[in-house]
């Protein structure tokens, strides 16, 4: 995280420390974790609000911002001579801190005294939601809150203090954030070359992955590639790709500065879609432009994934899926049929944007709770836009054979459905794509300086570059 200048990070806290008042702040580090066994770990991610505030990219720490002494201390061991043998020489964790404008390092073993001598004095100790199972151990030791306890006693003011900072980026991680994006997009570029028939998706994935690798960078989630796009969020690389099919490509780079970027494509596998995935790939890009249509400052993110919405239902009523007015399927559910997700979330040092800390308060206005309504629940995002949110836009049409039959047994908004039309289209699979946008005085801006293929024309361009 040293691309971030130092005084940023103590803007940040002081930041913090102003919007929190008093109290102490409990910030936890990540440590390393075994997969198998203890020396071979998954590869390190450090926790994203530790990166965000104290910036330290390294396993085993812990700080606090003590907000009534005005003062910030990490907590961490040296290493050994044994771990010098395995990692070579390290900097000392005084001089880990420098670079991030922390003076104030102590041993590990003193992080349990601080805390107790806090709780001696009556001084409120405030932290954030466990998501890993070693800190509600830790949270457990230090504390002495029982891990099933631990998240209704995580403190909601600290929760909405570093939402309200880490929602707006500002230059520096804007420049960063577009690292991220730039390298995405030629991950995608690269599918458009590799995708044809007769190949399988593990080497699409292969060649999608090999460009982050290349520039010594990792994912910044797991990779979908897939000739069976209605399933969502499928990660198992097991079909072969085959005339006729339509392939998708949700992937996205984590640069060296830690910053997501998270686009998604979808091609033909061969040189054309046919006419009837064409049709459905032209619906699509019109419900995308109604999104980004209406992005504006001040307006809730809600009204355009309901303008996806409208025109998703608008695209099904002209091929006989769908009946009644376009915007009274959007406002009553129906839409979701073939778009059972939400248009968009926030994203940053997440690809997911603080997740762990609640989509209530990350993508949703004070007072405005989350709809239950199936494709309405997963909405991530919903509040009113403001200058700094970075976030997706990214509308996609399903054909799921699975919910078709649960929404028709069960009579589910037949006011608007065509049942009797839908079983020619069960074989479909789904579609998407999608970009990144920061919200500016000026409206939104497309994040990216290399262009990711979205019109037909565009992706068939793309797509003669592929070998044959």
């Amino acid at each position: 995280m040293a691309n971030i200048k130092k005084e940023t990070y103590e803007r940040r806290r002081r930041q913090l420390m102003r919007d929190m008042g008093s109290g102490l702040l409990l910030m936890l580090g990540n440590d390393e974790v075994g997969m198998n066994y203890a020396d071979n770990t998954y590869r390190f991610r450090q926790d994203s609000t530790f990166l965000y505030f104290i910036g330290l990219d390294y396993a085993g720490l812990a700080a606090v911002i003590d907000v009534d002494e005005d003062r910030v201390v990490v907590f961490g061991n040296e290493l050994t001579i044994d771990d010098i043998v395995w990692t070579g020489r390290q900097p000392s964790l005084s001089e880990k801190c420098e670079p991030y404008g922390i003076s104030d390092t102590r041993p590990l073993s003193g992080l349990k005294d601080y805390l107790d001598q806090a709780r001696r004095k009556g001084q409120p100790i405030h932290f954030l939601p466990p998501y890993r199972g070693d800190h509600r151990v830790w949270l457990w030791e230090l504390l002495g809150i029982e891990p099933a306890a631990q998240p209704a006693m995580a403190s909601v003011d600290l929760i909405k203090a570093i939402v309200s900072q880490r929602n707006h980026k500002d230059e520096e991680e804007l420049r960063l954030i577009e690292q991220s994006v730039d390298l995405s997009t030629e991950m995608h570029l690269a599918a458009y070359r590799t995708v044809r028939p007769g190949i399988h998706e593990a080497e699409v994935a292969a060649a999608v992955e090999e460009v982050a690798c290349r520039h010594g960078n990792v994912l910044a989630f797991p990779t979908i590639a897939t000739v069976q796009g209605q399933v969502l969020h499928n990660h198992g690389f097991i079909h072969m790709l085959r005339e006729g099919d339509i392939f998708l490509l949700d992937a996205g780079a984590e640069t060296q500065g830690h910053y997501a970027g998270d686009l998604s494509s979808s091609m033909p596998v061969g040189k054309r879609f046919t006419d009837r995935q064409a049709a459905v790939y032209e619906i699509h890009l019109r419900s995308f432009q109604a999104a980004v249509d209406r992005l504006q400052l001040g307006k809730p993110f809600r009204e355009a994934h309901l303008a996806a919405a409208t025109e998703i239902a608008r695209g099904m009523k002209e091929l006989g899926l769908m009946k009644g007015d376009p915007a009274e399927a959007a406002q009553s559910g129906a839409y979701a049929l073939f778009f059972p997700c939400g248009l968009g979330h926030m994203m940053g040092l997440d690809v997911h944007d603080m997740e762990n800390l609640g989509e209530q308060y990350v993508g949703y206005a004070e007072g405005c709770q989350k709809s239950t309504q199936f494709g309405f629940k997963s909405l991530r995002l919903a509040r009113p836009l403001e200058v700094g949110f970075v976030f997706t836009v990214e509308p996609g049409i399903y054909f799921i054979p699975e919910l078709m039959d649960k929404w028709e047994a069960e009579g589910q908004h037949r006011d608007f459905i065509c049942y009797d039309r839908l079983r020619p289209w069960r074989d479909f699979t789904g579609l998407r794509n999608e970009l990144n946008y920061v919200m500016t005085p000026t409206g939104a801006r497309l994040l990216g300086k290399i262009k990711k293929p979205m019109t037909i024309d565009e992706v068939y361009q793309a797509k003669n570059a592929s070998p044959s």
